[in-house]
């Protein structure tokens, strides 16, 4: 019996893919490469000394995905596949919708279909929206204010519809914050395809001096700085919250099967705070300038983990010296990504 992971071959799949092998489950990654480079599951075979099994097609195949799916035995899967970058998604609302929402439902079709019904989904804190109260709780409401935050709101009422319709089902929705570090190894990380969205990528590009300066989107805001605060998560952490979730996916009663839990550390760092943790952690300037609020950007965000360790018994571990360290030590072994690797294998 195999899991499948969609989108495994991206950041945050890559490196779930390492924690579930290393856990002695057996993976099988499903991937259209759009956005993410085939060279990182090779390194997640060298990390974890085990071998992947890897079929190339889009999640809204959904012939496809039940072919693959009875191939290889799947038992379960755990969904990443989708875009994700909130500024895209109001420039190109279309290609949100179709990806994220009608792909999910093609893949939730197949996993009917083949009598799949294990699911641990890729959620964000983006449901949320603007927060009414902090840190966020799992009842706050859901009142998202981009395409991307609707789209995985959509997601997650269909999920939660799929489940009160068929106690066989058992869903798992998880709902992160920033992800950020790479795996120790400095094998795999976070590779972003042209100009970075997040915060993370491009302190390290700025350090490495892939980039002239970090622009810091207003320093007016009533944080301790005046710069933006959020909950930055070790993808490593993440990944293992997301095998705690799978695992006890398999002790929910068919009375209570599904469920929603955020997944951050519950203490919010402010954009200079980063900068200067990854100086101290890289040795290297990190220049910025202030420039103008982004629209939608909200002054602080972070969550509540209580949910988390009482019903996962999972805690993030690692700290904020840990996700630059990290990420430096990623970015320093692979200063293009993992393309100069391609490129030498063309």
């Amino acid at each position: 019996m195999s899991i499948l992971i969609t989108g495994g071959a991206g950041y945050i799949g890559s490196h779930c893919c390492v924690s579930f092998l290393e856990s002695g489950l057996d993976v099988v990654v499903f991937d259209n490469f759009s956005n993410s480079n085939p060279e990182s599951l090779k390194r997640v075979e060298q990390i974890t000394g085990r071998s992947l099994k890897i079929e190339q097609g889009d999640i809204r195949d959904q012939s496809t995905l039940e072919t693959v799916m009875k191939r290889h035995a799947c038992e379960g899967v755990i969904h990443f596949a989708g875009l994700k970058a909130v500024g895209e998604s109001s420039q190109d609302p279309l290609a949100y919708y179709d990806n994220n929402v009608i792909g999910t439902h093609r893949l939730l079709s197949a996993m009917d279909a083949t009598g799949v019904r294990k699911l641990i989904f890729s959620s964000s804190a983006t449901v949320y929206g603007e927060p009414k109260s902090l840190p966020l709780t799992e009842e706050h409401s859901l009142n998202p204010v981009n395409p991307y935050g609707r789209t995985k709101l959509f997601v997650e009422d269909m999920l939660r519809d799929l489940a009160a319709s068929n106690s066989e089902w058992r869903v798992g929705i998880l709902r992160y914050f920033n992800p950020v570090g790479a795996h120790s190894s400095g094998l795999i990380g976070e590779d972003p395809l042209g100009v970075p969205n997040n915060l993370m990528p491009f302190i390290a590009q700025v350090a490495t001096g892939r980039r002239e300066r970090l622009n810091v989107f207003g320093d007016d805001y009533p944080t301790r700085d005046g710069t933006g605060v959020r909950d930055y998560i070790h993808v490593v952490d993440l990944v293992e919250g997301h095998l705690q979730a799978y695992e006890k996916l398999a002790k929910l009663p068919s009375s209570s099967n599904s469920f929603s839990v955020n997944l951050g550390t519950g203490n919010g760092y402010s954009v200079l705070e980063m900068v200067k943790a990854f100086e101290r952690g890289s040795n290297q300037p990190v220049p910025y300038e202030v420039v103008e609020r982004r629209s939608g950007d909200v002054a602080e965000c972070y969550a509540d983990t209580q949910k988390a360790e009482e019903l996962l018994a999972w805690t993030a571990d690692r700290n904020l010296g840990d996700m630059c360290s990290d990420t430096w030590h990623w970015v320093r072994k692979n200063p293009l990504g993992y393309a100069a690797e391609s490129d030498s294998n063309d």
